[in-house]
């Protein structure tokens, strides 16, 4: 049987021991935080029809259809189904399906693979992990939910570690009508939104001349509009409220939408503020316009401060109607998204999260002597009884050779005991990292020990 050559599938990450459990360690903190926040899991299959996937006219280049390898006669291979490329179209059919079942506001969170068809390149992957919470209401959903989604973001990166980061938040209705007030054409807004959502992209210049010669907008126009985006650089939140506060009762800005606007932004700062997301850890940016259509109000991303390459690490905002492809009902809702899988790789590749043991288990028990397998297995069984992951070494090999195996793994004490240590009823236990040994009594080695590793 010819051997087949191992290769890796680009855009399909495989991650070792030790760095699979940084990534597992970095869920754990999403699903804590998110269920601590009174977010509910649900999982929905990774398939879904077609016609679901394609419902919000979606880039079908980025979809995976699925099909049968081979068909018997007269059948066809191709099938109506197709991998989810995102937990967006899945939640907006799952609540459309199950809203007279489900108890709003629906509060989930999910977290899953998804799989989009791209070209793999840095922090873009084909297959990867998204994590996600929504609230979705029936007909409406307080405003003070988007203030609390900026909290969930806070709390969940402030545990992972990853250093400082800046929650950016806008808001849409704000944008809108400042482009009505300065006679931006309504059919044109949705495009300007786009253009002007890829400024961090490719730069003021750039967005300017798409402005002028791909939006069809005037010099002056664009200016004023690049010009009003800028105004809240390097501001603190509070100023940049000011300003806009001054633009509406001085009327140099008449538009309902901009007055609104500015008030749910100035509600949700003061929302923020009261469930703990301290001032440096947020701001408010005109900038971010999100250029998805379905964003209705407020809109965040949120960047590394040391890290501004890795581009935003979580966004999301608020939509008017999740399922209006599935249901008349209106269905508002706001939620987030952090792709945990580039986030973490990056992270890792960045020496920002660092690889700690190739073992979930602190404790490795040697096993010196076969006429004594069955203590061995007792003893390990009382460590994890005391809530101390355990190994127990189970091949036959010397106590150096299973030391160094120790060593390599990264376990911290490691188990010694032999006929000798057993016949005084003592065992003795080897710290890895300091090589001093601690002798106890056998019938206190696993309390004792439970001791030491929480120490």
């Amino acid at each position: 049987m010819p051997i087949v050559t191992p290769k890796p599938m680009s855009g399909f990450p495989e991650l070792l021991p030790e760095q699979q459990l940084v990534f597992n360690r970095c869920l754990d903190v999403v699903r804590r935080t998110f269920e601590r926040y009174g977010f509910a899991p649900i999982e929905t299959p990774a398939v879904e029809r077609k016609e679901v996937l394609t419902s919000k006219g979606g880039n079908e280049k980025e979809i995976y259809a699925l099909s049968r390898l081979s068909a018997g006669p007269g059948e066809s291979a191709e099938t109506e189904f197709a991998l989810h490329f995102d937990l967006t179209v899945p939640l907006a059919r799952y609540v459309a399906q199950h809203k007279d079942k489900l108890t709003f506001p629906f509060r989930r969170y999910q977290i899953q693979k998804v799989w989009r068809g791209e070209r793999p390149q840095s922090g873009r992957y084909r297959e990867l992990y998204q994590c996600d919470i929504d609230v979705i209401g029936r007909g409406s959903v307080s405003l003070m939910t988007d203030a609390e989604i900026p909290s969930v973001i806070y709390h969940v990166f402030r545990e992972m570690d990853i250093g400082r980061f800046v929650v950016r938040v806008n808001n849409r209705r704000l944008l809108q009508g400042f482009f009505d007030a300065i006679g931006v054409p309504p059919e044109r807004k949705i495009e300007v939104l786009r253009t002007v959502d890829a400024l961090e992209k490719i730069g003021r210049d750039a967005v300017a001349q798409a402005l002028i010669h791909k939006v069809g907008l005037s010099q002056a126009m664009a200016d004023r509009i690049l010009e009003f985006l800028d105004s809240s650089r390097g501001a603190s939140a509070d100023d940049v409220l000011k300003m806009l506060r001054a633009q509406i009762e001085s009327g140099r800005i008449q538009s309902e939408d901009f007055a609104r606007g500015t008030h749910e932004l100035q509600t949700v700062v003061e929302g923020m503020r009261s469930l703990g997301v301290p001032d440096d850890f947020f701001e408010v940016d005109l900038s971010i316009a999100r250029g998805l259509d379905y964003y209705t109000g407020t809109v965040y991303e949120t960047r590394l401060v040391a890290h501004p390459d890795l581009g935003s690490i979580c966004s999301g905002g608020r939509y008017d109607d999740l399922a209006s492809y599935f249901t008349n009902e209106k269905l508002p809702g706001v939620g987030i998204s952090i792709g945990l899988s580039r986030l973490v790789l990056r992270l890792l590749d960045a020496g920002v999260l660092k690889p700690g043991p190739a073992t979930p288990a602190p404790v490795l028990v040697t096993t010196m002597d076969a006429a004594h397998m069955q203590d061995y297995l007792k003893i390990g069984a009382e460590l994890r009884a005391c809530g101390v992951a355990t190994e127990v070494y189970l091949e036959r090999a010397r106590l150096g050779d299973q030391l160094k195996y120790a060593s390599r793994k990264g376990f911290r004490f490691a188990v010694i005991a032999g006929e000798d240590e057993f016949a005084a009823g003592q065992v003795k236990v080897k710290d890895l990292a300091t090589a001093n040994e601690t002798t106890l009594e056998r019938a206190a080695v696993a309390a004792m020990l439970a001791e030491m590793v929480r120490a």
